[in-house]
Formats: C-alpha cells, sequence, structure tokens
C-alpha cells in the first residue's frame, strides 16, 4: 500500500502530507490506504478506481450500476469477501468476474479460485463501493431469517449506571424471535441514521417507521400478532411496568455497541385505541456536532448569535418545533462556553447528552422537581450561566427573568414560529414589556431543511417567477443554478442526505425594545427587525438554495413565506 502512495505522489495525485496523514488514519482505525485517502478527501473515489485501473491493466467498474445476483453473491461467503475486500460480480462459463479494491493481490486471487473452482477475472472498483456492497448484498435484511437467529454477540442492554446481563432480559422476554426483531427494529435504525423509532399497531396492521432526516418512511410491518411481546420486550429493556396499559409512560434504554460506542434511546409509550404505540427518540453521542460553525449558521447571524452569549448577563432564546435542533444550538453554545472560571447549571426534561463540566438536572414532575424549582435552587448555587430546558409557563418565565436582570446569562428555549413573535409568547404569558426589553438580549428561531445527497446530485432547470414568488430577488431569479438529488442507494432514492439548520437571529436592538414597550405587533416588530438587517428564516433558506446546499421544495416546506 506505501508503493500505492509513492505512485500517486509520482502522478501528482496526492502529496507527501496528504500521504502521511492517510497512513495515520489507516492504522488508527486499522483501515487500507486508498479508503483513508478518499475518505478525508485527498482524491475522488473516481480517479483513484481510474488510476488503478491503468496501473494494473485491468478494466474499472461502478458497483452503483450493477444488481449483482444472489447466487453469484452465494459464491463466496461474507468472511472471505471481507477478508480479501472483494465482491463477486458475474459468471461467464467457467470464469467469475471478481471486483477487487487491490487488483494486485495474487494471495487473494489464488484463495479466491481455490474456493470457488472458476478461473478469477479481476476488475477494479474503489473501497467505499466494496464496503456499500456488502451491506446491499451480504447484510441485506431478511426479516424471516432474523426471526429464525440473530447474532447478539456485541450487542448489551444496560439500565443508566448499570449493566444488566442479555441472558436475564432473554428469560423475562419469553418468545425469542421477539428478542431478535427488537434487536434488528434497533441496530437497523442505526445504521440508516434514523432520529426517531416508531411502533405503530392498529385493527388490521402493525408497522414500524423511521424518521430520517426529519421524514417518517415505513421500515417494516411485523406479525399483528408480535404487537403485546414486542411492546413489552421494549418496556423490560427501559426499565417500565409491563403490566401497567392504561397509562403513558417514559424510559431509557441504553444501547452498548461494539468498539466502545453507545447509543441512548429515549422511550415512550403511549395507549391507543389498538394498543400501546412506542416512540424511541435516538441520541448519539458520537454525532453530537457542537461546531456552531458547522451547524448552518450564515456569518453575520453567528457573529450574533456569539456576542450575545459572551454578555455577562442576560436571556438568550431558542424558539422553533419539537425536532428542529434547539437542543444542539444550546449545546454548542454550552460548549463553547464551558470554561473552568464559569459555573454551569441547567435544567432538562429529559437530559439528552452528558456534557462533562456543567451540572445537568434532570426534571421530575411528580416529586416536584419542574424548571421553576430547579431555577429557584439554582439561583441559590453561585451560577454564572443557567440553562433552562424550554419556558413553558408564567412562574418559569419570571424566575429566568428576574435571573437574567441580576448578572446571570440564561438560555432557553420557547415554541413559537418565528423570533418575533417570541416577544408577544412572552407578553401572552404575563411577563410585563419593561422586563422583556430589560431582560432578552437575543431571540433565534430555527428549522432544519435536507441537504441534497452530494453522491446524485444534478443541475435542472429553473422557472425564474416560482423563485420571485418564493422571495427571490429578481437578479438571483435569472441567475442561480438549480440543484436537486436525482436519487441513489447512498440517499435511499430519496434524493436528500443530511440536514442543515435555517437560522433567524433577532437582536433586541433599541429601536425593537422602544415598539415592544409601545405595544407594537408582531408585523411590525418583523417589519422594523428586516429593516435592521435581519435574516429570515426564508430568507436564510434562499441562501442555502443559491449555495447549491438544498432545493426551492424543501425550503417551501419548512419555512413560511415572509
Amino acid at each position: 500500500m506505501s508503493r500505492l502512495g509513492e505512485l500517486l505522489i509520482r502522478e501528482n495525485l496526492i502529496t507527501a502530507k496528504q500521504l502521511n496523514e492517510a497512513q495515520e488514519e489507516a492504522k488508527k482505525a486499522g483501515g487500507r490506504l486508498g479508503y483513508s485517502l478518499t475518505k478525508l478527501g485527498y482524491i475522488a473515489e473516481a480517479d483513484l478506481t481510474n488510476f488503478l485501473s491503468k496501473q494494473y491493466g485491468v478494466p474499472s467498474i461502478n458497483l452503483s450500476e450493477f444488481d449483482i445476483d444472489e447466487d453469484v453473491i452465494s459464491l463466496i461467503p461474507k468472511e472471505v469477501a471481507q477478508k480479501h475486500r472483494c465482491i463477486p460480480i458475474n459468471r461467464a462459463g467457467a470464469s467469475l468476474i471478481v471486483a477487487m479494491a487491490d487488483p494486485s493481490n495474487i494471495y487473494a486471487i489464488d484463495d479466491l479460485k481455490f474456493l470457488t473452482g472458476y478461473n478469477i477475472e479481476v476488475v477494479v472498483a474503489s473501497e467505499v463501493a466494496i464496503e456499500e456492497s456488502f451491506q446491499r448484498y451480504y447484510d441485506k435484511v431478511n426479516y424471516e431469517e432474523v426471526m429464525e437467529g440473530f447474532d447478539e454477540s456485541e450487542i448489551d442492554f444496560s439500565e443508566e449506571g448499570e449493566e444488566i446481563n442479555v441472558v436475564d432480559l432473554e428469560k423475562a422476554s419469553t418468545d425469542a424471535p421477539v428478542v431478535r426483531l427488537v434487536n434488528l427494529v434497533l441496530i437497523n435504525a442505526i445504521k440508516k441514521g434514523a432520529s426517531d423509532i416508531h411502533l405503530e399497531p392498529y385493527e388490521k396492521k402493525l408497522r414500524v417507521r423511521y424518521r430520517i432526516d426529519g421524514i417518517l418512511y415505513e421500515e417494516m410491518t411485523p406479525p399483528l400478532r408480535l404487537k403485546n411481546a414486542l411492546v413489552s420486550r421494549l418496556k423490560i429493556m427501559s426499565s417500565l411496568d409491563i403490566a401497567e396499559r392504561r397509562l403513558p409512560q417514559d424510559g431509557r434504554i441504553k444501547l452498548k455497541l461494539g468498539k466502545g460506542r453507545e447509543m441512548d434511546f429515549r422511550v415512550s409509550v403511549l395507549p391507543t385505541m389498538f394498543g400501546e404505540k412506542v416512540v424511541l427518540r435516538l441520541l448519539d453521542k458520537s454525532n453530537l456536532q457542537l461546531d456552531m460553525t458547522k451547524l448552518g449558521f450564515d456569518t453575520q447571524p453567528l457573529d450574533d448569535f456569539r456576542s450575545s452569549i459572551y454578555l455577562p448577563y442576560g436571556m438568550v432564546l431558542v424558539t422553533g418545533p419539537t425536532g428542529s435542533g434547539k437542543t444542539t444550538t444550546l449545546y454548542s453554545a454550552l460548549s463553547e462556553l464551558n470554561k473552568t472560571s464559569h459555573n454551569i447549571s441547567t435544567a432538562e426534561d429529559p437530559i439528552e447528552y452528558n456534557l462533562p463540566g456543567i451540572n445537568q438536572v434532570q426534571m421530575h414532575d411528580d416529586i416536584g422537581l419542574n424548571f421553576a424549582a430547579a431555577l429557584r435552587s439554582f439561583l441559590r448555587q453561585d451560577p454564572d450561566i443557567i440553562m433552562v430546558g424550554e419556558i413553558r409557563d408564567f412562574e418559569t418565565a419570571e424566575i429566568a427573568v428576574k435571573a437574567a436582570l441580576t448578572g446571570h446569562l440564561v438560555l432557553s428555549t420557547l415554541h413559537t414560529n418565528d423570533a418575533p413573535s417570541t416577544v408577544s409568547r412572552l407578553l401572552n404569558m404575563g411577563v410585563e414589556p419593561f422586563l422583556v426589553t430589560a431582560s432578552v438580549n437575543l431571540i433565534l428561531a430555527q428549522r432544519l431543511a435536507r441537504k441534497i445527497c452530494p453522491d446524485c446530485k444534478e443541475e435542472v432547470p429553473a422557472n425564474p417567477q416560482t423563485l420571485i414568488d418564493m422571495g427571490f430577488a429578481p437578479e438571483d431569479a435569472s441567475t442561480v443554478r438549480l440543484f436537486r438529488g436525482k436519487g441513489c442507494r447512498t440517499c435511499n432514492d430519496t434524493g436528500y442526505k443530511g440536514r442543515v439548520a435555517l437560522y433567524e437571529v433577532m437582536m433586541l436592538r433599541e429601536e425593537l425594545k422602544e415598539m415592544v414597550l409601545q405595544g407594537a405587533s408582531t408585523a411590525e416588530l418583523k417589519a422594523e427587525a428586516i429593516r435592521l438587517n435581519m435574516q429570515t428564516l426564508r430568507a436564510a433558506g434562499i441562501r442555502k438554495i443559491i449555495e447549491g446546499v438544498t432545493t426551492p421544495e424543501e425550503v417551501g416546506r419548512t419555512t413560511a413565506a415572509d
């Protein structure tokens, strides 16, 4: 592989520094050099494949364009295919065509020849494409097979803070196929990058849906007879009462995967007409993005937000619907403010991620520990920065405002449609206008829009009039290049992969404070904020369209017209 590096340097495809970094990455991750080079973005997959093809005199292929027959796949066992980083493509007479990442591996070719009894003809494909083919052909989900057997060697379930033996859990759940099916549902959700799992019973059907990039997709329909058993299994794993089927319940599952990775599931059980519906929220600590520059902020809104969270006192409010990324934005701010010199306390319901160095308190309404009670206690704990999960009522709002006025920085969330309407929401709760203007530094509204899949991105014609109606400036509407995702295996044929945040940041400047005191409407506040250069959610979306990050349809779905 070091020879491959030397050849790539000689052809000026990579630099010596890039080679060293890729070799370090390959050592750490236990992978191969070619995979590390493409993963780090130093060389495109197609360029590496074409180079190997010319170097070794073998054809190169794009595996995503092939539909390989199951009979051909079965000729090479999964373990052998993974060991040699190869995948069988087709057979012709006495020959078997095999795609390999390293066509110079003579030992692998001899091994495959001996194992299959075919003459091996080699073609070259990228390691990333071969890895995807493993998942597509060898790890294909077959629910009937899963119901017969499932490998749990690398998985165990544990309660918060204590280990639980899988064997004990299996004994508690009598039907073994149920155990395997629940494990499959959880692990498949992790593989597909789902944020939520919905298990929903209906009169004649039981379905499982995954929320991926904010949209729900039906994943499978298990047998209806397993309805109660599946719910009971999930209840056992999240330490809930199996006997209670009439009241809502909330719990948590901690799933330990191999290589030290952990995944938390927040479990909510709700009794419905045809049985209990279970929703699981996936909390992947390894995927928590705390770098504010990577969240989707444009330069000016980010500068405004940063300047507000660095003020010694006052209130910063983040607003938006459930699932719009408010918690991630607040955690990013706390992560940046988390220094030895600051005492930071948070009141959350529930605590989604553990942040070292921050005192996080879980709310328990049943024993009287609500946001207001926690806030009162925080003020006796010599705090510098306080984060309140959500301001839901006048009592919480009043204490938060008082804290902001007495030398503390308060971060919190509200459920409103945009930044200007947050002022009206606080006034409706009963907070006096002069207290709102004295305490609130900045209000940030946000939404999450799906990003165009980079693997199938293509340019599409634009209709200038439609874009102008949407809010584009006429000069932008006539010159903008529009893109969309055609749909590929990477994005499950949706055309979208991942999400980007759209932000509306409203600094409460003197002009706006004066208008609040005079009783201005939300529309008047918004008009004045735009005059003072506030970028609205729709304007932020339009900017992302111009940058080629998302589509007009997606911005239309997530934001309202100005």
